[in-house]
């Protein structure tokens, strides 16, 4: 058995056609239809149902592609290992966050990687999927909500633990207090992201446990629009408190909320069994380090030495 047998397999697989994926892999159909049956040969079992101009696996077919994925991610695996012993930080990484997280981590952060290693290829996708990106292979790392059910294949690494404010603009009566009960925000104009932000969705839980109805709140599509209606004074919204520290906009006031407190742990995510090469240790050293920085200073900190794994 070879690896451009297992290829070509795979190639027929994912077009179910055999000249489609003859022209793929830049072959013959002719040639394709020989290797797939040297292999159904070797393997002494048919891995196609051949139903006229269709085709279908079988059960040793779809036995074949799921190891046969399992080999080529090793492949891969040997190939940026090898590659790493001559190259300095290299590589291209895809990155999944949390709507709305590149403003807080990622801008400023992705500008100094970039100066640092110019030969890293950095991309950022937001996503309220980010840690079902990660399980599918659609990104290599998730900086993501801490799952509640994680897959046997993902390892998680503790970045932080987010607390939740009510941003209102400071010349609100609220504004003076330190701190107010949660059920106030009922008797708030609220603004907030869209349903499918994980912010939302973690205010709307919360509003059902208190049994708290918000008044028809205002759907902002984006921070910067948020953050311009509380700057007008149009309503409140309910933010992480890191991000009002880090981004300091000068007529919002973060007032603590208590009663329940919001909050959620924030974790990075990635696949134990793919390999994770120099660019992926690079950029989870420099996020915990920038986390530790921004978070300098005030009680987060504490909560951050705790959970961030230091390097040796």
């Amino acid at each position: 058995m070879e690896l451009r047998q297992l290829e070509y397999f795979m190639a027929v697989c994912a077009e179910m056609h055999f000249s489609k994926a003859a022209e793929r892999l830049c072959t013959t159909q002719s040639n394709l239809s020989q290797q797939i049956k040297a292999l159904e040969l070797e393997l002494g079992v048919p891995l196609f149902d051949r139903m006229g101009k269709r085709i279908a696996l079988t059960e040793a077919g779809h036995l074949l592609l799921e190891q046969s994925r399992l080999i080529f991610e090793r492949v891969d695996y040997i190939r940026g290992a090898v590659a790493e012993l001559k190259n300095m930080p290299s590589g291209a990484l895809k990155i999944g966050i949390l709507p709305g997280d590149g403003d807080l981590l990622f801008d400023a952060l992705l500008v100094d990687l970039h100066r640092t290693y110019p030969k890293l290829a950095l991309s950022v996708v937001e996503s309220a999927d980010a840690y079902e990106q990660v399980v599918s292979g659609a990104v290599d790392i998730g900086v993501t909500t801490w799952p509640s059910d994680a897959d046997a294949r993902i390892e998680t690494i503790p970045l932080f633990h987010e607390e939740f404010v009510l941003a209102i603009r400071f010349d609100h009566p609220l504004a003076k207090k330190g701190a107010v009960p949660f059920d106030n925000i009922q008797r708030l104009k609220m603004i907030l992201f869209g349903r499918d932000h994980q912010i939302t969705k973690l205010i709307a839980r919360l509003c059902r446990e208190q049994k708290i109805r918000l008044d028809a709140p205002i759907e902002a599509p984006t921070l910067s629009t948020l953050l311009a209606l509380v700057e007008k004074g149009v309503g409140a919204s309910i933010l992480p408190r890191l991000l009002l520290e880090y981004m300091k906009p000068e007529r919002i006031v973060p007032v603590s909320l208590l009663q329940p407190t919001p909050s959620q742990d924030i974790c990075i995510v990635y696949r134990k069994d793919r390999y994770q090469g120099q660019a992926a240790r690079v950029f989870i050293e420099a996020l915990q380090r920038f986390v530790a920085e921004v978070a300098g200073g005030d009680g987060a900190s504490a909560r951050l030495d705790a959970l961030i794994p230091r390097q040796p």
